[in-house]
């Protein structure tokens, strides 16, 4: 029980209504009265999101709670990440202090975009559809001669995989909390992927500026969830800032370097040359363009970097402001030119001595992936085609288009988790560019949807799937990509069926024919009996049969139905155990209609 005599119950981000009403043991005709009182219309088994699921806990008495996800085996064994394991052999005396990768995290419309944007003095948000920030970037501020390095993530709540891979490649997180709204779930989201990574956390207060902000009850929320405020005891720093107003920007860099100071953050410039790919794109012109955070070494033009199973020459390499850079230190991102192929964000990359020894690792790792695809048992297009025909197949074939890498993983990770127990979703290709007339022929063959985000369809593309009828489905907002992808699987679902009783008998006396069938000697005591319906034969409690009758007949004569206060005769069908005084229930199956 908690303090103000409510009972407390945990809730995921998305919940059915079934579920909900078993959390709390109530019916779930009751919770969908609630939910109908406050203007929304949902059936047993739709899902509903946390707020609308605490605001109906609350009217029955609940205090709700978000359900955090659990760490993962990785981050609860307290492993490090693979590129510091990679620099573990360093020599401690050559570490020296290299600026801090920041990340910032927070609840969608909170600020984190207009923050950065503050921090940078450049207008993201304008340009984003949406406003969402959509690609990850990197960036570099600068105060009294010490440097920050800024990872950009898209900050809607889709992208919990995303933020989870922000929060272990940054050495510190800036969760971004409106001081006019507080802490929200997807607030509570950050906070776990930060502490699941051991990353130290700073809280930027934004919108300290507006008439309505109520900075003491963030704080106290704050609190509530693992963060208490240093100025009230606690071991987080708390920055009033107004991103709008540009107040207190530099109050947030000061902390940034104050916890960095307090952080083992060091790095080998003259050491072997590792880091991260955080976004790759095609450019028609410069061909394939990677981001890369170097995070120990020196990167510099010409070396010859490896990144997940691509390699190349580094022809040139810029940076964020786009000026050309012959070397990149510790922390600091550049754009580089020279892989032969669009590495994947996230991948660590690598200098390697020779061209022989970069083929040699790509092998390796093309051997390794080639096996783990071995063991995991695909059927062929052709297969599944057939499959899906004959009804055997219950999943929705999907082909992904996206402008940059860096778009890519998160989409196909919230695609994942969309899939609805029988109803999988199966992502026949997900890779970077314009919709194709090769993507068109590969959805025809495997009737599949073509989903792009931020891309255009060829023209030759969009005549293809006229002459194929494919569906070509563009989105520039992220969340209405999922939206409808959900949708699409709910119309995919097979019906759901309710039992509905509509009559019983008592066995009165048992007949048994020339070929030892026998038949029951009833008396319909309630609602009726019918040829056509499913039965349940009860001996006291126990439910010895359930089937369907086999025959049921007055007198001499066949009969559909028989109603209460009649004789008959019923036959149930692969069914002989029958006895005197047995009850024989009557019920049909009706389908529910799917919202």
């Amino acid at each position: 029980m908690s303090d103000n005599g409510h009972k407390k119950i945990e809730i995921p981000a998305m919940i059915s209504v079934r579920d909900l009403a078993q959390n709390m043991d109530v019916s779930p005709i009751q919770i969908i009265k609630k939910l109908m009182n406050n203007g929304v219309m949902a059936s047993i088994n739709q899902t509903i999101d946390y707020d609308t699921a605490a605001i109906v806990a609350a009217e029955f008495g609940f205090e709700a709670s978000l359900e955090r996800e659990p760490a993962s085996e990785e981050k609860e064994s307290g492993e490090v990440p693979a590129w510091r394991q990679m620099i573990a052999d360093e020599d401690e005396k050559s570490l020296i202090p290299r600026p801090p990768v920041v990340t910032i995290l927070g609840h969608v419309d909170h600020g984190k975009t207009s923050l950065l944007d503050a921090i940078r003095n450049a207008n993201v948000a304008a340009g984003e559809a949406g406003g969402i920030t959509q690609h990850i970037g990197a960036y570099q501020v600068e105060l009294k001669g010490r440097q920050i390095t800024f990872l950009d993530t898209p900050g809607h709540a889709a992208f919990t995989a995303m933020r989870a891979r922000g929060a272990q490649g940054a050495d510190i997180v800036v969760l971004v909390v409106a001081a006019d709204d507080g802490v929200m779930p997807q607030t509570k989201e950050a906070i776990a992927h930060a502490k699941a990574a051991r990353v130290p956390i700073i809280v930027a207060l934004n919108k300290i500026d507006k008439p309505n902000a109520n900075p003491d009850n963030v704080k106290k929320q704050l609190g509530e969830n693992g963060l208490v405020p240093d100025e009230w005891g606690g071991n987080t720093m708390v920055i009033p800032v107004s991103a709008k107003q540009r107040q207190g920007i530099e109050d947030l860099l000061e902390a940034i370097l104050l916890v960095a100071d307090n952080s083992d953050i060091r790095a080998n410039p003259k050491g072997a040359v590792i880091g991260t790919v955080i976004e790759a794109q095609l450019d028609k012109s410069k061909g394939p363009v990677a981001t890369l955070l170097v995070q120990n070494g020196t990167l510099e033009t010409g070396d010859i970097v490896v990144a997940g199973t691509t390699f190349g020459h580094l022809r040139a390499m810029f940076d964020f402001r786009g000026r050309k850079v012959q070397k990149a230190g510790p922390s600091v991102p550049v754009s580089v030119m020279g892989l032969d192929d669009l590495p994947s964000a996230g991948d660590l990359f690598q200098v390697v001595e020779s061209e022989r020894e970069a083929r040699r690792i790509i092998l390796e790792r093309q051997e390794k992936a080639r096996k783990e695809s071995m063991a995991q048992k695909k059927a062929s297009l052709e297969e599944l085609f057939a499959r899906f025909q004959a009804g055997q197949a219950r999943e929705l074939n999907l082909i992904l288009k996206a402008d940059v890498q860096g778009s890519l993983e998160p989409i196909v990770n919230e695609l994942n988790n969309l899939s609805k127990g029988e109803i999988k979703i199966n992502i026949l290709y997900a890779e970077t560019g314009n919709v194709s007339e090769n993507d068109v022929l590969l959805a025809s063959a495997s009737q599949a949807i073509i989903v792009g985000f931020n891309v255009q369809a060829e023209v030759s593309a969009r005549r293809l799937a006229e002459a194929e009828g494919v569906s070509i489905r563009l989105y520039d907002i992220i969340y209405r990509l999922t939206e409808d992808i959900e949708k699409a699987l709910k119309g995919m679902l097979a019906p759901e069926f309710t039992e509905k009783a509509i009559g019983k008998a008592v066995v009165l006396q048992v007949f048994t024919l020339s070929r030892g069938n026998r038949i029951a000697g009833c008396k319909v005591t309630e609602g009726e009996v019918r040829r056509n319906s499913k039965v349940r034969l009860l001996r006291g409690k126990d439910i010895v049969f359930e089937g369907e009758v086999a025959s049921l007949r007055h007198e001499k004569e066949d009969v559909r139905e028989m109603r209460q206060g009649f004789e008959c005769g019923i036959g149930l069908k692969n069914f002989n155990d029958i006895q005197v005084g047995d009850v024989i229930e009557c019920y049909v199956l009706e389908k529910t209609r799917l919202e």
